[in-house]
């Protein structure tokens, strides 16, 4: 936030321009205890709160239904482990729970069951884990892809210890039915002799009061593709059961082949490589990437959220003396890419310069966050975005014009910020439990008008005019 002050709920609101229906997000940053589910109208009225549920993600389901973790690992002995994953109804009973991916015993604890999941799941019968016509995630049965971590060594990447990023499918009864690790795909993912060096050096190696490991790709989302015309027209590199996923550190989205385990599409690390990746530019530190499902606008191509702030692996520059995290951009973008040609078909965010390129007008949106964020494409074209360090969930139309803003208001003193994950939007439907609310316009304020009580107003005490020698 550029200022100190500031109002928090929902600050603008245009009923008739947005695609209206219930958000949820989680209050609090997932490494912390105490972690809080929250769904919100589009006034910004609380509907519900399931206290106890960590959201790395939050997301809800149909029936009011709802899918977080209820416990962390001790971080003294691992970074964002959440120990399990579970699905509550609307009063918070446990109706899912699935823990059992590695039995760890921790310095002065007790043999624990964890699935270590992290930053991303996606439940059968939806993609996207987001609302997509005709595409109900299953509340009852079916299959759970989850991203988790695993520590390993891998002299191909480094003689340190690694926290790899692992996907794995479970079934409802909990049964692991696969299980795809991404060291082992390292020689796929491209990268030069000098990044190479560098990560062998440090891979992004964190230091926890009791440990050290090298977060190396951080993932932060995966999910399916999903049927798109693309594999229609006999483009085999997006087989609908195929998964595509986004490294942070590594600046790399990818494309996993199901049955094989072979990545079949990226972008980066080279964000130079060929015309088209240059004009595309540098992807830095994405969060969120995936295939926009059937059913929405935009459909099959690729969506996410680019952090800019700094990520990578490469030679030092002034802004990293070591090579790690060489790439930096102050400003975010959200791209909406082709994936076969890596043209962008739509951005918003432009780092305050005016976006001139391909005859578009001048944005007037501003993003930043360089950490955490997503992004939602909404059934009538809209777009929903968290922009995670702030807190600031914004719908803004193909034309960039934002017509709702929600700050959240859920301050954690310890980071210090308001800072949400990720936040998705459902349709009212998918909570029977209550009635569809009251949906209240909020024009947008002026604030060169806007004044904190107490404060000098518009109209000063006295005006002097500068008179011409």
């Amino acid at each position: 936030m550029p200022s100190s002050v500031y109002p928090t709920g929902t600050t603008i609101y245009d009923p008739q321009k947005c695609w209206n229906g219930y958000t949820v997000f989680q209050s609090r940053m997932p490494r912390f205890p105490r972690g809080i589910a929250v769904l919100i109208d589009m006034n910004g009225n609380t509907v519900n709160q399931w206290k106890g549920l960590h959201g790395f993600p939050n997301k809800m389901l149909p029936g009011g239904h709802i899918m977080g973790s209820t416990s962390i690992r001790n971080t003294r002995y691992g970074y964002q482990d959440m120990l399990d994953l579970v699905q509550v109804d609307w009063d918070g009973n446990i109706v899912w729970r699935f823990n059992k991916y590695e039995r760890i015993k921790d310095p002065r604890q007790k043999p624990t069951w964890m699935t270590r999941q992290h930053h991303d799941y996606q439940r059968e019968g939806n993609t996207v884990g987001y609302y997509v016509p005709g595409m109900e995630p299953s509340v009852d049965k079916g299959n759970t892809i989850i991203l988790c971590h695993k520590n390993l060594k891998n002299s191909q990447i480094s003689e340190k210890l690694l926290q790899d990023d692992t996907i794995i499918e479970v079934t409802w009864d909990g049964n692991i039915v696969w299980e795809w690790v991404c060291s082992q795909h390292f020689d796929d993912l491209g990268f030069d002799e000098t990044a190479r060096n560098t990560m062998a050096r440090n891979p992004m190696v964190m230091r926890l009061s009791k440990w050290e490991v090298g977060d190396w790709m951080h993932m932060n989302s995966v999910s399916v593709l999903g049927p798109n015309k693309w594999y229609e027209q006999g483009d085999e590199r997006f087989h609908p059961d195929n998964l595509i996923w986004s490294g942070r550190q590594t600046n790399i989205l990818g494309i996993t082949d199901k049955k094989t385990g072979n990545i079949v599409w990226k972008l980066g690390p080279d964000y130079t490589a060929t015309p088209a990746l240059v004009k595309l530019g540098w992807i830095i530190g994405p969060h969120h990437a995936h295939m926009i499902p059937r059913g929405l606008p935009g459909e099959g191509n690729i969506l996410v959220y680019d952090n800019g702030g700094a990520a990578g692996y490469g030679a030092p520059n002034p802004g990293s003396r070591n090579g790690v995290s060489n790439a930096l951009r102050d400003y975010s973008r959200v791209l909406e890419i082709d994936p076969t040609t890596l043209e962008v078909v739509w951005k918003c965010g432009s780092g305050g310069m005016p976006d001139r390129a391909g005859g578009r007008p001048m944005q007037t949106v501003r993003i930043y966050s360089s950490f955490i964020s997503s992004v939602q494409r909404l059934p009538n074209g809209n777009t929903l975005i968290t922009e995670g360090r702030s807190g600031r969930l914004i719908e803004v139309t193909p034309a960039f014009e934002i017509v709702w803003e929600y700050v959240s208001p859920y301050l954690d003193r310890r980071l210090g910020t308001s800072a949400v994950y990720r936040a998705y939007r459902l349709p009212y439907q998918w909570v029977p439990q209550v009635g569809k609310p009251l949906e209240k316009a909020i024009p947008r304020l002026d604030n060169s008008e806007f004044r904190v009580p107490g404060s000098v107003t518009k109209s000063a005490l006295k005006t002097s005019t500068v008179k011409q020698p």
